[in-house]
């Protein structure tokens, strides 16, 4: 008897995505990671749920309907989350004409039936405060919404919830062989340890692994239309006072963000280059790097160099090769390529994606897979990730809640766990009474407490799971608070199994 439904091999937002919605429908589903659950592309994002603008000038309007149309089932499913955000787009002399940029965004408040999000409005920039943080020659400007989200955290609570409903999660484990007939068998690798598992099909969800995996697991030949884009982005203390985030033409035709990034810090990306090589050792240039300080010097009154940059990461995008010439132009939308030999167990593999529509890529991936797994109804338009059972409007009166449940806490703690985990907080926090309560303090705002649960219900392992992926405290520990943190779990593996 096949052991899963549905064997995912990747562990970023595609994979938990379509481990999420598998399992809602009743399918056994496996996923498998050979890192930390999005530890990859998912982790190197803008951090944006977002229609993408820019793509309406490359006429791309069926990505940007469906792009604009998730983004508030997204804001839906997870008001703690994601949140919304506010854009200024200056009018950049000597390129995009105003008129153009209005019509642009005429189109892209109307095109994807936006209901929660405000609508565009215009900006004087020399009457507005939004004009102060900007170099004197930028006049005009237009506000527009869109969202922005923790990437790496939306990739665990589809994991989470995944589990809830019956998947297996497998992070640290490595498929190295994978064989087809019938059903697959897939030959696991954890720790040096290895097992079998078969499944009734496949789904290579490992992004820019994709033909690493075709190689070396399925020993096949690289697909022929794979393309890898690299993304670098950089993090300076906060450039600016307000909540909003700015858009930057440049005149390479490349859009840069300039974004508020965890109270104190401004998130300025992305580059956008080919990329050949491994994955794994994908690493943010000295070039790229004094690109975006540059941009940000032509646009903005402060100037930075590389040596204000607090924290630098780069990743690589897996996109399907359409044959254009510059990698902005490649177009993001996904493809899923089925491949099911009459008596053969099927595989589809995934190029390309978004953060924003892997929601819909779950469901296509499901319906092409349904002659083979079975058609079953589709059923997380209407969900919430776990802890955002909450009114949309809601975070105010969460966060309040919270407040007086545990009034020790303070505002930027209460805030902050908030932000990570809503109405799960309490879980967290179920037999904490007192600050003592909340266990050693590990550094920034970190307690024992909190990094407990993420040991025992987010797959938690190492200090950097639990800085850089499951929060952004790597921003404010030390070297010395780390090396404490990682002892902290080493010594709490019992407790936390």
């Amino acid at each position: 008897m096949t052991d899963f439904d549905l064997a995912i091999v990747g562990g970023g937002i595609n994979g938990a995505g379509i481990a999420r919605d598998a399992a809602g429908r009743g399918l056994k589903v496996l996923l498998v990671e050979q890192g930390d659950l999005a530890c990859g592309t998912s982790s190197a994002s803008t951090k944006l749920i977002h229609g993408g603008l820019r793509y309406l000038e490359h006429g791309w309007f069926s990505l940007v309907r469906e792009a604009l149309g998730e983004r508030e089932v997204l804001l839906r499913m997870a008001p703690h989350l994601i949140r919304p955000m506010r854009f200024v787009l200056p009018v950049e002399p000597g390129m995009r004409p105003s008129w153009l940029l209005r019509l642009g965004l005429f189109v892209y408040d109307h095109l994807g039936g936006r209901g929660l999000l405000p609508g565009t409005r215009s900006i004087d920039l020399a009457r507005d405060p939004l004009g102060a943080p900007l170099r004197v020659q930028y006049r005009w400007a237009f506000e527009y919404s869109d969202c922005a989200t923790d990437d790496s955290r939306l990739v665990v609570l589809n994991a989470v919830d995944a589990a809830a409903r019956g998947a297996l999660i497998r992070a640290r484990t490595r498929c190295v062989s994978a064989e087809r007939a019938g059903e697959w068998t897939l030959v696991l690798e954890t720790r040096r340890r290895r097992e079998v598992a078969t499944a009734r099909a496949l789904i290579n969800a490992t992004g820019p692994w994709i033909g690493d995996f075709a190689r070396s697991v399925l020993r096949e030949a690289e697909p022929e239309h794979l393309r890898l884009d690299k993304g670098t982005h950089i993090v300076v203390r906060r450039l600016f006072q307000h909540d909003r985030g700015y858009v930057l033409q440049n005149k390479d035709r490349r859009i840069v963000f300039a974004l508020p990034y965890e109270r104190d810090f401004t998130l300025i990306g992305t580059t956008d280059n080919l990329f050949s090589g491994n994955p794994d050792a994908v690493t943010p240039g000295a070039e790229e790097v004094g690109y975006l300080c540059a941009i940000v010097n032509e646009h903005f009154r402060a100037a930075i160099s590389p040596a204000d940059v607090i924290w630098a990461f780069a990743g690589v995008r897996s996109l399907y090769d359409d044959g254009s010439s510059e990698p902005q132009d490649t177009i993001r939308d996904y493809v899923l390529a089925l491949d099911a030999p009459p008596g053969k167990a099927p595989m589809v593999t995934i190029y390309g994606g978004k953060i924003t529509t892997y929601r819909r890529l779950a469901e296509a991936v499901l319906d092409r897979l349904a002659p083979h797994v079975g058609k079953r109804p589709a059923w997380t338009k209407g969900s919430h990730l776990p802890g955002g059972d909450f009114p949309v409007d809601g975070l105010a009166a969460l966060i309040a809640h919270v407040r007086r449940s545990w009034p020790f806490l303070g505002d930027t703690l209460a805030r902050r766990l908030v932000a990570a985990y809503g109405t799960r907080v309490s879980q967290i926090l179920r037999s904490v009474r007192t600050g003592d309560d909340l266990g050693p303090r590990l550094g920034a705002d970190l307690f024992g407490a909190e990094v407990l649960y993420l040991m025992q219900h987010e797959w938690a392992q190492t200090a950097d799971d639990v800085l850089w992926r499951r929060s952004k405290l790597g921003l404010r520990v030390s070297a010395e608070e780390r090396e404490r943190l990682a002892k902290f779990m080493a010594d709490s593996v019992g407790r936390a199994s």
